[in-house]
């Protein structure tokens, strides 16, 4: 019983995310009341108060999930026969891949950093345990010679960051932006950042 109630829980704290992803990224964090949540996910406010006290509570509970599943796309990475065939298929996930709405919701949860400061801490946390995962996955591949050796790989993984978020931001604020037809680019950019020299020529060619 105790396990069927461990998953039961789990499986409402799931929808209740799922719902104030979908209010968030339709209305925005300050327009969506937790009655509209309440009203998407089916419950009554003090079902739904049980789970998360606030709308803070809600976008950590949101991050702490996307993180999550960051993570383990990034082991995908580490684990692929290549590196710059994983990294492509990472790229795909997180920048073509996602949702509209998953995409408009980060970009509210980025813009909500600059005003609220339990967000910005959040957010801050966060990102800075991503570009840590990135830059080892960066020295992973170094290690494998996959890489060129003289990458700084710290500096690689920010620029990763900005190339993932600037991708991100022109989805949400864009319409009809092709991150379809931007990848292939962003992908030659970085095989030229981050492969030895001559290879920048053949980058691209696994993308086609």
């Amino acid at each position: 019983m105790r396990r069927a109630n461990a998953q039961l829980q789990s499986d409402r704290r799931t929808e209740i995310l799922d719902a104030a992803e979908r209010c968030f990224a339709r209305s925005g964090f300050h327009q969506a009341s937790m009655q509209d949540i309440c009203a998407e996910a089916g419950m009554s406010p003090g079902n739904l108060y049980r789970y998360f006290p606030s709308k803070e509570a809600l976008i950590a509970g949101i991050s702490e999930r996307n993180r999550a599943e960051a993570v383990a796309s990034f082991a995908q990475v580490d684990q692929a026969p290549d590196f710059f065939d994983g990294l492509a298929q990472l790229a795909r996930h997180h920048l073509v891949d996602r949702t509209d709405s998953e995409v408009g919701l980060c970009a509210e949860i980025m813009s909500e950093s600059r005003r609220n400061a339990d967000v910005a801490r959040l957010y801050h946390d966060i990102e800075s345990d991503i570009k840590r995962r990135i830059a080892a996955m960066l020295e992973v591949a170094r290690g494998r010679g996959e890489i060129r050796a003289d990458v700084d790989v710290e500096a690689a993984a920010t620029v990763l960051m900005v190339l993932g978020d600037g991708m991100s931001w022109r989805r949400s604020v864009e319409k009809g932006f092709d991150a379809e037809r931007v990848l292939p680019l962003i992908l030659k950019m970085v095989h030229c950042l981050l492969a030895e020299p001559g290879a920048c020529d053949k980058s691209g060619e696994s993308e086609q």
